[in-house]
């Protein structure tokens, strides 16, 4: 199973005070550097954290993949086809949202994404579609064209009974499992930290995850080489698998 460190709150904390530090790029590379498969960023309509140089920098210093997270409009598009990351991740985006809230309804913009995944990639960008695990989403990605999807693993994450988290579980399983048959590449993220990414980790129909919040987090206390370590440790055990 493959990790991609989310490096946004990097920047907000850098923006917080306006300065040069910390620095996005530092972050990207130190995270390659200590178990990184991947460093996934998003950069927002409204600029919250991750900036457009931001982006640039990253993707001309790093050795592993960029995935860029970006929300289905024309200037996440150009911007994208200008970069070119390996990997492209179209996400739902609310200005007055605090955080992603849900997955892309694919279902209600079929022809909309199915011309932006045509578009990405023909520039050879692979481009997943960030969803939640449901049944009709999951097909509407396999039939807009789309070679990944990301299962929004938040309502898991957020569930306050284990009856709730229980459900979720199930749920998020039977998706990757659908998506596996329709011969999809599966992801999932949001919400995931070191104490309830085990059930998530043992889906050997995921392929990767991508954790950003609580490895900044937990980096601010142990540092981030320690929280990639800790977390890429939970996930292998998860799995029976030496790291």
């Amino acid at each position: 199973m493959l990790l991609g460190v989310n490096i946004d709150h990097v920047a907000t904390v850098r923006n917080a005070r306006g300065t040069l530090y910390p620095s996005p790029v530092e972050a990207a590379l130190l995270a390659e550097t200590h178990g990184a498969d991947l460093i996934t960023m998003h950069l927002r309509e409204d600029r919250r954290h991750i900036k457009d140089a931001d982006v640039f920098a990253v993707k001309q210093n790093i050795c592993t993949r960029l995935n860029l997270e970006m929300a289905l409009t024309e200037e996440m598009l150009e911007n994208a086809l200008t970069v070119k990351p390996a990997d492209v991740c179209i996400v739902p985006e609310k200005r007055q949202e605090i955080t992603t809230e849900g997955g892309l309804d694919v279902l209600a913009q079929q022809a909309k994404v199915a011309e932006y995944t045509r578009l990405l990639t023909e520039a050879g960008i692979r481009v997943s579609l960030f969803i939640d695990a449901d049944a009709a989403q999951i097909q509407a990605a396999h039939d807009v064209g789309a070679p990944v999807i990301e299962l929004h693993t938040g309502a898991y994450a957020d569930a306050t009974t284990p009856q709730a988290r229980a459900q979720q579980l199930i749920r998020i399983d039977e998706g990757a499992h659908l998506a596996s048959e329709l011969g999809l590449v599966t992801n999932a993220g949001h919400g995931l930290n070191i104490h309830n990414v085990a059930p998530i980790a043992k889906i050997l129909a995921i392929d990767e995850l991508n954790i950003g919040h609580a490895l900044i987090a937990q980096a601010l206390f142990i540092g981030l080489p320690e929280a990639i370590r800790q977390m890429k440790d939970a996930m292998y055990r998860a799995r029976s698998l030496p790291y």
